[in-house]
């Protein structure tokens, strides 16, 4: 076996001491977290296009007629599915996020709709995809959150000095995110609440007529 001469051992440690004092295991390090957030992201999502089909199918046992807004969610799960979605690039990225927004908004039309059939909202599976599609979208919120924390954490640090320099010269850029158009969607998970009754509408108040004046007592003929 052929052993490392004193110099190249003095060497490597130069080099893993300048690799490390120029951020290339804190690089490592951030890279694997955006990663494993990426991937819980992608889980969450899955999991709930793996409930629409049921959904669907429940909400069509008591309300087949309202064929448009079930062709609507079957329709965005189906785009989401196929999208093959590459988080480093960003028009993919983009892409990805329309389309399940697409879906949540097709979502939020069909549990309108429910709204309407009483007997729908007290069926037993309905009311547990309820639960588990309300815990889902928190799910999907808090893993979102997280990874654009952990992505702009990632991007923040790439571009200091010296770890950009380190960065470019093993091909580490900085990675695209997701957008939101209020901050405070990172934070709020949509409200999935089949529960809701549609507010009363108020009876409006009964109009008054206005007040009669009283009638004059005849006044008595002048005499002659």
């Amino acid at each position: 076996m052929r052993v490392p001469s004193p110099v190249r051992l003095i060497l490597l440690l130069v080099l893993a001491s300048l690799l490390s004092g120029c951020g290339y295991n804190q690089i490592q390090q951030k890279d694997e977290a955006v990663k494993a957030g990426w991937s819980e992201v992608i889980n969450q999502y899955k999991r709930r296009a793996d409930l629409v089909p049921n959904l669907v199918n429940t909400v069509k046992g008591y309300a087949s007629h309202e064929e448009r807004v079930l062709t609507e969610v079957t329709e965005a799960r189906a785009k989401v599915s196929q999208i093959n979605v590459n988080a480093n690039d960003a028009a993919s990225l983009q892409q990805f996020q329309q389309a399940q927004g697409e879906l949540s908004g097709a979502l939020s039309r069909l549990l309108v709709v429910t709204e309407n059939y009483p007997n729908l909202k007290a069926d037993q599976s309905f009311r547990d995809l309820q639960a588990q599609l309300e815990g889902t979208e928190n799910r999907i919120t808090v893993a979102r959150g997280r990874y654009i924390q952990t992505v702009q954490d990632y991007n923040t640090y790439i571009r200091q000095f010296p770890v950009n320099l380190t960065a470019k010269m093993f091909g580490y850029a900085t990675k695209p995110n997701f957008t939101v158009e209020n901050e405070a969607q990172i934070q709020q998970a949509p409200n999935v609440d089949f529960n809701t009754a549609p507010p009363a509408t108020p009876t409006p108040a009964p109009t008054s007529q206005p007040s009669q004046a009283p009638a004059q007592a005849p006044q008595p003929a002048p005499g002659h």
